[in-house]
């Protein structure tokens, strides 16, 4: 059902809409937990780590696919929240256009170079061919990666965040038993892990796209949309294109963080690939929050209505900081248990090193978050100059830092410790970045 973010209380509204969208993302995060669940528990170490060390790699085509979403997502919140219908048709048709060129390009680079780049971050040989079957499997099933991302920009841009929440509670539940099915009913090994989330996230693609299809044909327009739009493309781009440098420069980040890591052998790889799935639940949690309110901002600057977007920041402050403190507790009293759920013949170096990863970074949530509150009301208003400097101070001190302090300690520590001070100086610059927007619009 569409929504109008642009009136009620903006509290009472913006918890309405992100409540969903956070149920949605612990069940989108359900399958990459799952398949390094039943990679650890059912196949080995090994396996663990070889998920792990390709989920890094796959998470650059999940930042083309989120800036995509992004695009069509604030594009079409601006259009619908000003009632221009007609041009909200053809905005959605036009971002899958150029979704659908960019992510055939993806395909035919990721078939031809995931192998080279496995080889670039000094993947070890034990997990390399694991590794590298993994992502042949996965690219093949970008096509529903990216259009699931479209319809669900689609669905938060009309303000109906339930739909894509019940389309994954089912599709990534299925995906579990699919994964155990597939391991130890037949015997896939890793494969299965790969299968067992090609299929089920195309089918949740597949429904996504044709209720979006419904419900867009019952809006009425007076005359037909056209197919393509090159102004309305212009729009999309700039508002995708640096998402997907954001995102796909943080993923690259990763891989470069990752190659470090994989210099400290399998077992820490499998303790870090355990550590970041949980701290990752945590920063896309966030992050989702954080788009919610992009969708909010859109629609409200759209409707002219300024007041409400500093509302909608203080409202998802209070958001953010109220999942920070139970998962800050639970990370740090009882991260061994929420490990060792990935491991079931893992060493005792794997197992301290999730935890010290836990230990370091979950204390730093309370931070994190107000930045990607603030990114959102950037991103919202268009403000992506601002947005991007944030995110790539950030991105930028995590890497050098890792490198230099694992170098300075000689230990996996010196890596972790490098994201608390990256996320600390960015979120003081996204904060001063939203402060200077807030005047820029009147909102006081």
């Amino acid at each position: 059902m569409n929504k109008d973010l642009t009136v009620g209380n903006p509290q009472r509204v913006l918890w309405r809409f992100c409540l969903p969208l956070f149920g949605s993302i612990i069940f989108q995060q359900l399958y990459n937990i799952a398949d390094s669940l039943v990679a650890g528990k059912f196949i080995g170490e090994n396996a663990l780590a070889a998920v792990g060390n390709s989920y890094e790699i796959t998470l650059i085509f999940i930042a083309f696919a989120f800036g995509c979403n992004m695009g069509c997502s604030v594009i079409v919140s601006q259009l619908f929240g000003a009632k221009e219908y007609g041009r909200l048709k053809t905005a959605v048709s036009t971002a899958c256009i150029f979704s659908a060129v960019l992510c055939l390009m993806l395909m035919v680079t990721g078939t031809l170079g995931c192998g080279l780049l496995l080889y670039l971050i000094r993947t070890p040989q034990e997990v390399f061919s694991d590794s590298k079957l993994y992502l042949d499997i996965y690219v093949w099933g970008l096509p529903f990666v990216f259009f699931y991302n479209i319809a669900t920009g689609i669905f938060s841009a009309l303000g109906d965040s339930k739909t894509p929440f019940y389309f994954l509670a089912v599709s990534s539940t299925s995906n579990i038993a699919v994964d155990i099915l597939f391991v130890e009913g037949f015997h896939m090994g890793v494969a299965g892990v790969a299968w067992a989330t090609f299929l089920c996230q195309g089918a949740s693609c597949i429904l996504a796209v044709l209720t979006v299809w419904i419900r867009l044909k019952k809006i009425q327009v007076t005359e037909k949309p056209k197919l393509f739009d090159r102004e309305l493309m212009k729009k999309i781009v700039v508002i995708a294109v640096p998402s997907i440098l954001q995102q796909s420069f943080i993923s690259v980040g990763n891989i470069l963080i990752q190659s470090v890591i994989n210099g400290f052998g399998a077992s820490v790889i499998a303790g870090y690939s355990a550590a970041v799935k949980l701290n990752n639940m945590v920063i896309t949690s966030f992050t989702t929050i954080g788009n919610g309110i992009s969708n909010f901002s859109a629609q409200n600057l759209g409707s002219h209505k300024y007041g409400r977007i500093k509302e909608g920041f203080h409202a998802g402050m209070k958001m953010v900081w109220c999942l920070c403190l139970p998962f800050c507790i639970i990370y740090i009293f009882f991260g061994r248990y929420l490990l060792l759920l990935f491991m079931e013949r893992s060493s005792v170096a794997a197992l301290m090193t999730g935890k010290e990863f836990l230990w370091i970074l979950s204390p730093f949530y309370f931070v994190v978050s107000v930045k990607l509150v603030a990114d959102g009301i950037l991103r919202g208003v268009s403000a992506m100059r601002q947005f991007m400097a944030a995110t790539f101070t950030d991105l930028i001190l995590r890497v050098v830092l890792a490198f230099v302090l694992s170098d300075l300690v000689d230990s996996a520590i010196g890596i972790w410790c490098a994201w608390p001070i990256g996320w600390t100086i960015s979120m003081i610059l996204s904060v001063s970045f939203y402060k200077k927007e807030y005047k820029k619009y009147a909102l006081d």
